[in-house]
C-alpha cells in the first residue's frame, strides 16, 4: 500500500464530489426554509377541529356483532350425553372450568367489521408526515457527517458540536420510526380484541375496551402530532445557533492568534 494513500479514479472522485454538493445544497435549503415552513404547517394543523375533538365518544366507532339468544338446556333426558361430554372433555384434558371456548366465527353476517374510520383517516393524514421527517433528518444527517474533518489532535471542538447535531438527528430520527411501530401496535391490538368480541360478544368488557383503545389512540397520534412540529422548531434552532461552527468545525491557526 502506498505511503500517500488510496488512489482514487478520478471519475468516481468527480461523481462523489457532485453528491456532495447535492446533499449540502438540499440539507441548507431544509434547514433554512423546509423546517421552519414545515413547523409552522404543523402548528397550523393541532389548531384544526380534527384533533381538537372535546368529547372522545365522537370519534368512537360502533362494532355491530348480534349477541346470540341464549340457549335454554333441556333437563328432560336421562343425562346420559352430558355426562360422556364431561367424561370426553375430562379425558382430553378439558373440564366445564377452564374450558372457555367461545362459539366459532366463520363470517360475519354484516360483512366485515371495519375499522374506526376517523383514526384511519386521522393515521393517514400522520403517517406522512412522520415518514418526511425521517428523510429530511436523514439528510441533514449526511449533510453534517461529510462536514467533519479528519480527525486530529486538538482543536476538536467544533467537531464535537457537529457530532452532538448528528446525535440529535439521529435520536429524531429513532423516535420518529417509533411512531410508525405505535400505529401498527393500535391496528394489531384492536383487531384481537375486535375477534374477542366476535367471539365473546355477550361479554361487554370488550366493546369498552376497543373504545378505551380508540380514545388513546386518538390522544396519542395528537401529541404525535405536537412532537413532530417540536422537532422541527428544535432542530431548526439548534443547527442555525450552530451554523459557523458545524460548516467550519476548526479554525486556521491564524484565526485562532486574534
Amino acid at each position: 500500500m502506498s505511503s500517500k494513500g488510496i488512489k482514487v479514479d478520478n471519475d468516481l472522485k468527480t461523481k462523489v464530489d457532485a453528491f456532495r454538493e447535492r446533499i449540502t445544497g438540499e440539507a441548507e435549503n431544509l434547514v433554512a426554509d423546509f423546517f421552519p415552513k414545515k413547523l409552522l404547517e404543523l402548528d397550523s394543523f393541532l389548531k384544526k377541529p380534527i384533533l381538537n375533538v372535546a368529547d372522545l365518544k365522537e370519534i368512537h366507532s360502533e362494532i355491530n356483532v348480534k349477541v346470540p339468544d341464549p340457549i335454554i338446556l333441556n333437563n328432560s333426558h336421562d343425562g346420559v350425553d352430558v355426562q360422556n361430554s364431561r367424561k370426553r372433555k375430562m379425558e382430553d384434558g378439558l373440564d366445564d372450568d377452564n374450558c372457555q371456548d367461545g362459539p366459532k366465527v366463520f363470517a360475519m353476517p354484516g360483512g366485515m367489521i371495519k375499522s374506526n374510520g376517523q383514526l384511519v383517516d386521522l393515521i393517514e393524514r400522520v403517517k406522512p408526515e412522520i415518514r418526511t421527517l425521517i428523510e429530511k433528518c436523514n439528510t441533514v444527517k449526511m449533510w453534517v457527517q461529510l462536514l467533519i474533518p479528519r480527525i486530529e489532535d486538538g482543536n476538536n471542538f467544533g467537531v464535537s458540536i457537529q457530532e452532538e447535531t448528528v446525535a440529535e438527528l439521529r435520536t429524531v430520527e429513532g423516535e420518529a420510526a417509533s411512531y410508525l411501530d405505535q400505529i401498527s401496535r393500535y391496528y394489531i391490538t384492536r383487531a384481537k380484541l375486535v375477534s374477542k368480541i366476535t367471539k365473546y360478544p355477550h361479554v361487554e368488557d370488550y366493546q369498552r375496551t376497543v373504545t378505551e383503545i380508540d380514545e388513546k389512540e386518538y390522544i396519542s397520534l395528537k401529541i404525535i402530532v405536537s412532537e413532530l412540529r417540536n422537532q422541527y422548531v428544535t432542530l431548526h434552532d439548534m443547527i442555525l445557533k450552530n451554523i459557523e461552527k458545524i460548516k467550519r468545525p476548526r479554525s486556521s491557526n491564524n484565526e485562532a492568534l486574534y
